[in-house]
Parts: C-alpha cells; sequence; structure tokens
C-alpha cells in the first residue's frame, strides 16, 4: 500500500462557559496521516500542537472500488427518521486520534458498533437502531492548499472502502464536510457521486465554516440558515433525480453563533434535518448545550454526541459521580426531546 506521504497539524476549537462544551473535533486529516491534541482552553479559542503520530493506510480488504462491495446488506427502511434512532461512529480511517471510526481496525470498530448498538437497542425497545459509519471526508485544515481553501478532501479510494465497510455491514454512512474557506456548494458536488447511494448521507460543520477568512482552529465558524437551506435543497435534488428515500442531514453545533436565523430554516419532505449537540465536557454541562442551544433553537429531529475519551477529562460537580463519567444511553434517552441521531467519537 502506499506509505505515508505527509503529516498534518490537527486543531480544536473549544468553549467554555458554564453552558456549554468545548468541542475536540478532528479537523483535519490525509489520506496517510494525521494528528490531534486535545486540551480544553476555557473562555478562549485556540490553537493547539502536539508530536503527529501517523497512520498509514495498510487495509487489506477487497478493492472498495468494485461495485459489489458497495451492495448494502440488509433491508434498507424506506424512512429512516423519525422510525428509527440512528447510531454512528466518528472520525477518519486514516487516524487513530480523530475519533472511534479510525482508532481501532475494522473489524474490532464494527465489533464495537455492533455492542453500543445492543445496548441503545435494549435501553428503548420502541425505537429500532440503524448503525451508521460518519466519516470526516473533507477536512478543515491549519495550512492553505494549492487553491488557498484551508480544506483538504479525501480521495475516491478513501470515501469508497468505508462506504463499503458500511455496506457490508449494514450500517449507512453520513459524508461530513469541514469547508474552511471553500464554499460548502462546490464541497457537496464533489460528493454528489457518493450520495446518490440510497444509503448515504451528509453532515455538515459549522465549526469549520469560516466565514471571516480566519484560519481553521483560529475562531469557531459559523453557518446560517442560508446556507443549511442550501444543503437542504441540494439533498432533495438528489434524492428525487435519483428516485432515493428520504436523504438525513446531520448539523453540528455547540454554540450560540454556529447556526444562524434558525427560524429561516426551510424543511423539505425529502431531507430529515437533525442539529447534533457537539460538545464535549462533563454530563451537566452537555445537556445544558442541548437544552440551550439545541431545544431552544428547534428546526426537526435532535442529536447528541458521546466523546469515549473526553468527556472523561472533567469531574461533573452538579452530579453524584466522584469520578468522570460517560453518559449511558438511559441518561441521553431521559432528555426531552430524546435524540434520534447518536453519534461516538
Amino acid at each position: 500500500m502506499v506509505a505515508v506521504a505527509s503529516i498534518l497539524i490537527q486543531f480544536n476549537a473549544l468553549t467554555g462557559c458554564s453552558s456549554s462544551n468545548g468541542d475536540s473535533k478532528a479537523s483535519t486529516t490525509t489520506d496517510s496521516a494525521a494528528t490531534q491534541a486535545a486540551a480544553p482552553v476555557a473562555d478562549s479559542v485556540r490553537k493547539e500542537s502536539s508530536a503527529p503520530t501517523a497512520v498509514a493506510d495498510t487495509a487489506t480488504e477487497a478493492d472498495p472500488l468494485k461495485a459489489d462491495t458497495l451492495k448494502f446488506s440488509g433491508t434498507l427502511p424506506d424512512t429512516l427518521l423519525p422510525n428509527h434512532r440512528i447510531l454512528a461512529y466518528y472520525g477518519n480511517p486514516h487516524s487513530t486520534r480523530m475519533g472511534i471510526l479510525g482508532e481501532y481496525p475494522r473489524k474490532e470498530m464494527l465489533r464495537r458498533l455492533d455492542q453500543e448498538a445492543a445496548r441503545w437497542q435494549k435501553a428503548d425497545p420502541s425505537k429500532p437502531i440503524q448503525k451508521a459509519l460518519h466519516l470526516v471526508a473533507i477536512s478543515a485544515q491549519g495550512s492553505p492548499q494549492k487553491d488557498g481553501k484551508y480544506r483538504l478532501r479525501m480521495s475516491d479510494k478513501t470515501i469508497r472502502k468505508v462506504i463499503s465497510w458500511g455496506a457490508q455491514h449494514g450500517a449507512i454512512v453520513f459524508l461530513d464536510i469541514q469547508v474552511g474557506l471553500a464554499d460548502l456548494k462546490g464541497e457537496m458536488e464533489y460528493l454528489e457521486k457518493y450520495l446518490k447511494l440510497p444509503y448515504v448521507h451528509l453532515g455538515i460543520d459549522p465549526e469549520f465554516s469560516m466565514k471571516s477568512g480566519a484560519k481553521p482552529g483560529t475562531k469557531i465558524g459559523t453557518y446560517d440558515a442560508a446556507d443549511i437551506n442550501k444543503a437542504i435543497q441540494f439533498l432533495s435534488r438528489v434524492a428525487k433525480e435519483n428516485n432515493l428515500p428520504p436523504k438525513v442531514l446531520v448539523v453540528h453545533r455547540f454554540t450560540q453563533r454556529m447556526v444562524t436565523n434558525y427560524q429561516n430554516i426551510k424543511l423539505d419532505p425529502r431531507v430529515a434535518v437533525v442539529i447534533d449537540m457537539d460538545g464535549w465536557g462533563p454530563p451537566s454541562l452537555k445537556i445544558d448545550s442541548y437544552r440551550d442551544y439545541i431545544v431552544k433553537e428547534p428546526v426537526q429531529y435532535t442529536g447528541f454526541k458521546l466523546f469515549y475519551k473526553n468527556d472523561l477529562k472533567k469531574v461533573d460537580k452538579r452530579s453524584k459521580h466522584k469520578v468522570p463519567h460517560l453518559m449511558e444511553p438511559e441518561e441521553v434517552l431521559a432528555l426531552d426531546p430524546k435524540p434520534l441521531y447518536i453519534q461516538y467519537q
């Protein structure tokens, strides 16, 4: 396989107020290497750096470019939401530090996804679990590319590889966009050929939409309702032209300014819109963020993100727990409304 070609620095954009959580999602990756530094920053946003960890693509499974590897295993529901609860593993296969999707070898990662899905199904038997893989397919960068857009598109091989993992395992796939200084429309068009598959859906991350021209990772970005409407219209057209079931659009959010003019978001029957509470921290802060930024500004469906590592950085002083605590399914399901999209990083 191809050897490691480059190493990129990863940034974290974090918040530190009492009603929100910092987010240390991975923001950069390449088809060969990625790094992460995860340190909370109080009341500020700043670039963090650490010694890079290179991860080569050494996959040996069947050629993911072959069409037969993209055939969905199992029955694909005609309508996912609100009839199902989606349980997604987030990350990139070329980074062990961007999220659970790339932290373990494929078979181990999928085994863990199955176990997590079983826990959630037991916690709420009334709502069938639909497993998912959530790939950072276009990643914000700390340095400009040749076009100066501060974002990197994953290769066709990488994207199809993850799609094939999902297809063979009965898991739908989300392709996530971190635009940097690029235009959302152009990045969606880059992914359109994959979105024509009935089990491939879209995620967009306002955190790395740098409308001010700032470098990704130095400030928290933003999307307006007009941007989200463009994504809805784009997915609606893809669904209509290809006679597909409704698409799902996941919009990440953990601050007030990450989504502006929410009341102007225009829903479409061909697209299910999820606003995903994307911050990390102790449970009480995560619940506050869900209440303040998701529930108070409702769009359609809600999501909730859990961090296997970053949620365990601090003790929750407003709970009975004496050690850092990752929220259990039952705790998340006690929220109102109950999130229909659950993501683990």
